[in-house]
């Protein structure tokens, strides 16, 4: 059946019927925005609750392809998109897809390429290009790093340990690790193994290590180790410490006691270790600014792993009502986080918060509106 076809004959006014109740809005708490949760299907289901009315002006095969790109971290071929689109013969690309080519070129830092491009720029649109920026962030120097954040789900055993070896490497290079912990269903004495000699291993290199979410793991270690019982050493020193890590002083004394006695060894002494802020990260670690610590604005790079920005963005926006994001710092955002905002900011629409993004780069707006958050926000590209 087509869509568009012969309108029905007019037929007598009559009064106006009396609207219909709006449909109620999803609740926040019914949407996933969790690493653990997929989503695909909570944009899915955030989609089904809204209407999304088509606009005009829609992206070309060839913008969407290259912001796909772009956000899966494949950046040579997301110019070899634009250069082929640019660059055929009989186009007539309009100034967005130019847009995107110069942003990409500046955000992966290739200047010569820029000035190339940018002289062709101004003779096809008759106006002042617009200037050279490095966006790459390869000059910024704004403090110590942040800590990766390592999620660990399920049962843990023996089979991790090229996960946990994994852990070592990325907390060697970024100086900085938080593991959570608060989705660990079970481990056996090889995992607790694996858990404990990593973060003594991280410890002993000078990285800055961060556990949270282990209450649940104390408890389960507590139940399941007998004072006496001279079994399971491995998870008596992990339970020790992460004892340490929560701060709980007198549980580790007692228990400290229990191991020397247990095992016929001297009791570990209390270390006292730096508390997480509320955000899990390590304060000797991470120095964010007011800004990106308040959530009124998005920068670096937010993958899949990293979605304290977006959260740290919908709590200000539930404070606020109204919250103006800058996202001139932000370079890229994968695809999985840019499904994962949808889902917020289609949550916090139907709440009535409203949220705008300003300074976008042109890659990553392309993005946004692949994924339709300009239906749910308003997106401000770059002025410069």
């Amino acid at each position: 059946m087509a869509f568009f076809g012969k309108k029905p004959e007019s037929r007598p006014a009559a009064a106006p019927a009396a609207p219909e109740p709006a449909p109620k809005g999803p609740e926040v708490s019914a949407l996933d925005f969790t690493l653990g949760g997929d989503p695909g299907r909570a944009l899915a289901d955030a989609a089904d609750s809204m209407e999304v009315q088509e606009v005009g002006g829609g992206l070309s095969a060839a913008a969407e392809e290259a912001a796909v790109l772009y956000a899966n971290g494949n950046f040579g071929e997301a110019e070899a998109v634009l250069d082929g689109a640019l660059d055929a013969p009989g186009t007539h690309a309009g100034e967005g897809l130019w847009m995107m080519l110069l942003d990409l070129l500046r955000l992966t830092g290739r200047r010569e390429a820029f000035d190339a491009r940018v002289i062709e720029y101004a003779t096809r649109f008759e106006k002042s290009p617009p200037p050279w920026i490095d966006l790459s962030g390869r000059t910024e120097r704004r403090g110590p790093v942040g800590p990766a954040t390592v999620n660990l789900v399920g049962q843990l055993g023996a089979q991790a340990a090229t996960q946990f070896a994994q852990i070592e490497t990325i907390g060697r290079k970024s100086r900085a690790v938080r593991l959570e912990v608060g989705k660990v269903k079970g481990l056996d004495e090889a995992g607790c193994g694996l858990l404990a000699q990593t973060l003594s291993r991280l410890r002993a290199d000078k990285v800055a290590v961060t556990v949270s979410g282990g209450g649940a793991l104390v408890e389960h270690l507590q139940g399941r180790l007998k004072p006496g019982e001279a079994r399971e050493e491995a998870a008596w020193l992990l339970l020790l410490d992460l004892m340490q890590e929560g701060g709980t002083e007198a549980a580790f004394e007692e228990w400290a006691v229990n191991y020397a006695i247990t095992f016929e060894v001297s009791p570990p002494s209390w270390e006292a270790r730096a508390k997480p802020t509320p955000g899990g990260a390590n304060p000797a670690a991470e120095v964010p600014d007011d800004e990106a610590a308040s959530g009124t604005s998005l920068e670096g790079e937010i993958t899949g792993a990293n979605t304290e920005p977006l959260r740290r963005m919908a709590a200000a926006a539930e404070a606020a009502g109204t919250l103006a994001v800058e996202c001139g710092r932000l370079r890229r955002m994968d695809f999985v986080s840019a499904g994962t905002c949808f889902n917020i900011l289609a949550a916090l629409g139907a709440r009535g918060k409203l949220v705008s993004l300003h300074n976008v780069n042109a890659m990553v707006a392309a993005l946004l509106r692949v994924m339709g958050v300009d239906q749910v926000a308003h997106i401000h590209l770059r002025v410069a």
